[in-house]
């Protein structure tokens, strides 16, 4: 089991000798194998929900934990992917992709064998004596997700991976990666400002309220997939013409509206 549990987490941060109250009273849950995507107003506290379960940042009070044990530390049961590819320039796609594993003790052999299936399944084949200033920006973040995946971390924490990516190849990198989800289930924690990617790719949505962030609102996006058959799509298109999701979209986009009409006021 590797859930995230926020238990009534509140984070305070010092600001020219006063106390800015980010989040406050988080409390949530993200079940083994499930994809959570969380938007809100920026300043919300996203991506700070997200550091503090990678164990890079720690709550004023309450507690976060990671298969029922709190988070001191970042670990190698949590693979991060940050909006910036992060990549070793001086090193190849396979050698990126290989340079956690070599930490784990592994043979050569079941390295290779790791790393094939990875470069496989986000179609690097071909790619891997490139370096990252030879690869696009959509090839650089499949390397990101591939040595994040190889390192087989239970939770997978992703702060708008594809922000950084210019709209087709962002669509391309979300069908990718929803394919390999369901090829290679992970629970995942997922941060992003588009709330069409929010839909498309996650299992749950969970709105946030503007600063200081708090649960705003839940939506089960699995439910609604399930029920409409979107699996039967491969293009996220197709998917985004579905009444369904259209529902879906605009319900979040009320919302965050709202957020943004009370923090104007």
């Amino acid at each position: 089991m590797s859930n995230i549990v926020f238990e009534n987490v509140s984070r305070v941060f010092q600001r020219s000798g006063s106390d800015l109250l980010t989040l406050d009273g988080i409390s949530l849950e993200i079940h083994d194998e499930e994809f959570v995507a969380i938007v809100g107003p920026s300043g919300c506290g996203k991506t700070t929900c997200l550091r503090m379960a990678a164990g890079l940042e720690f709550p004023s009070s309450g507690s976060v934990s990671v298969a029922g044990r709190q988070v001191k530390r970042p670990g190698p049961d949590r693979a991060v992917v940050f909006q910036q590819f992060a990549l070793f320039p001086w090193k190849t796609v396979w050698e990126n992709i290989d340079f956690g594993l070599r930490s784990r003790g592994l043979s050569s052999q079941e390295r290779r064998t790791i790393i094939e299936r990875y470069v496989q399944l986000m179609n690097l084949t071909g790619c891997e004596s490139a370096f990252p200033h030879q690869l696009s920006g959509g090839m650089q973040q499949r390397v990101a997700i591939a040595r994040a995946y190889a390192l087989d971390p239970g939770v997978l924490l992703m702060d708008e991976p594809f922000g950084a990516l210019d709209a087709q190849t962002r669509v391309v990198m979300q069908e990718e990666l929803v394919r390999l989800a369901r090829v290679s289930p992970r629970t995942v924690l997922f941060i992003t400002h588009a709330v069409e990617e929010s839909v498309y790719l996650a299992d749950r949505v969970v709105i946030m309220t503007t600063r200081p962030g708090r649960v705003k609102e839940i939506i089960d996006v699995k439910t609604v997939r399930e029920a409409h058959h979107w699996d039967q799509y491969t293009k996220i298109e197709d998917v985004m013409d579905l009444e369904s999701f259209v529902h879906l979209r605009t319900h979040i986009w009320k919302s965050l509206r709202e957020e943004h009409a009370g923090r104007d006021h």
